[in-house]
């Protein structure tokens, strides 16, 4: 499943920025990174099933399909925080989108040409998680260069819940694409996708601060360090990583074997494999606009604890599901997980965009990325073996009840006693 201003050496405060609805710049950075979600949806969809219909390939091949994409977290992760900290965030996004779009591309080419391999969708998949590593340290970064920090809850707000729009619209939409011509024109759908992000961000005519000289001669390593140390020392952002990981890497492990259960088990047609996964959007749409006044009700640290723990036990659903009637227990469950899942998102982004210091933002969030995100690989590998070991089903049911008990994480460390996450390291 990611900002302060900078430090007082300004000689004058910057002038206030319009309200979101009439900031050019976000509205751009919003609408090119909506439109490239659907893309990537749609991938979520054709990748699987090309492997599956088109090639044949088997669970485990299918679980380390979707596992390549996370890898480069693991390799490179806590040095691209570092990296990206030293650079301007809008040309590398750029380089990045540039990337990615002509990876999706070749894999029609090479449909076209008689010469797709499972190799080669594991190399695509593998490069452009590498692209997305930059830019995903990078986006979470640049949205307070372009966003007041009072703006901040609800700028993460229209972005995650655009996001699941766009997951709903691309996962279902994939599914189609699949079924009426092929799965291997959804990827060349995204690569579309990726292109016309990198447009709106050439659009985007806000500049960036410049980088400190002084921090560009430090050593790279010593920077990591530092990253990393504040990470794991500071009590709040420990426990919401541990959460995290535990999380994703649970909830990749069901998603990784979600669409061979379906298939195989369920035998439910590639057209609707797509509107179904996407059902669990509905619940993140609902997740991200109930942000606010979950908030504003019960708090930052109580909406979030109140938000998980109602809403994970019903992953549990899904593996209720069979041919027919039944499959709506597979909708709710998804759906519920994922409104729980959206809105802790949506807190903790805006929480850690205002609660990091500025200069180390980039560091922070590549540490809780790698994290994060490199529990999705080793999430998505564990579902495949269990998948093969156990069967599917028995799989679906021990990663839910883990699912449904992760929210207990939460409560070790500071946050039980809150009413309100802090602004800053060591605010009451």
């Amino acid at each position: 499943m990611s900002q302060d201003v900078c430090p007082a050496e300004a000689a004058a405060p910057a002038p206030p920025r319009p309200p979101l609805s009439r900031n050019r710049d976000f509205r751009l950075l919003w609408f090119g990174e909506t439109t490239n979600r659907v893309g990537i949806n749609i991938t979520t969809v054709a990748m699987p099933l090309v492997a599956v219909v088109t090639l044949n390939a088997s669970t485990l091949s299918v679980s380390v399909l979707a596992a390549a994409p996370w890898l480069p977290w693991l390799l490179i992760g806590l040095p691209a925080g570092a990296w990206v900290d030293r650079m301007r965030r809008r040309p590398l996004m750029l380089v990045c989108n540039l990337a990615s779009a002509l990876l999706f591309a070749s894999v029609p080419v090479a449909a076209w040409l008689g010469a797709l391999t499972m190799t080669h969708l594991l190399v695509v998949a593998l490069l452009n998680g590498l692209a997305a590593v930059f830019f995903g340290i990078s986006y979470k970064v640049y949205v307070p260069s372009i966003v007041d920090r009072d703006q901040l809850q609800e700028a993460n707000a229209k972005l995650t819940g655009s996001e699941s729009v766009a997951q709903m619209a691309g996962l279902g939409g994939g599914g189609l694409l699949a079924q009426g011509f092929g799965a291997v024109y959804g990827l060349l759908v995204n690569a579309g996708t990726f292109l016309f992000s990198a447009l709106c961000l050439l659009g985007i005519r806000g500049r960036e601060a410049p980088r400190d000289p002084v921090r560009e001669r430090t050593p790279l390593r010593r920077e990591i360090r530092e990253g990393l140390q504040h990470t794991v020392r500071d009590p709040y952002l420990r426990v919401l990583t541990a959460y995290g990981t535990v999380t994703n890497l649970l909830l990749s492990a069901y998603q990784a074997i979600l669409p061979v259960f379906m298939i195989r088990l369920l035998g439910v047609p590639e057209g609707a494999t797509g509107w179904l996964l996407a059902s669990a959007s509905v619940g993140g749409v609902l997740g991200a606009a109930g942000a606010k006044r979950v908030t504003a009700r019960w708090g930052t640290a109580r909406g979030l604890l109140a938000a998980t723990a109602t809403t994970a036990p019903f992953a549990l659903l899904t593996p209720m599901a069979h041919k027919g009637p039944m499959l709506a227990a597979l909708v709710a469950g998804s759906a519920l997980l994922a409104l729980g899942v959206v809105l802790a998102n949506v807190i903790q982004g805006a929480f850690r965009q205002r609660y990091c210091p500025p200069r180390l933002l980039g560091r922070v969030t590549a540490c809780i990325s790698v994290a994060n995100f490199g529990a999705i690989p080793l999430g998505s590998l564990l579902g495949g073996v269990l998948g093969t070991a156990l069967g599917l089903r028995p799989t679906l049911w021990l990663l839910t009840a883990g699912l449904a008990v992760t929210p207990l994480l939460l409560l070790i460390g500071p946050l039980r006693g809150r009413h309100d996450l802090p602004s800053a390291p060591g605010g009451s």
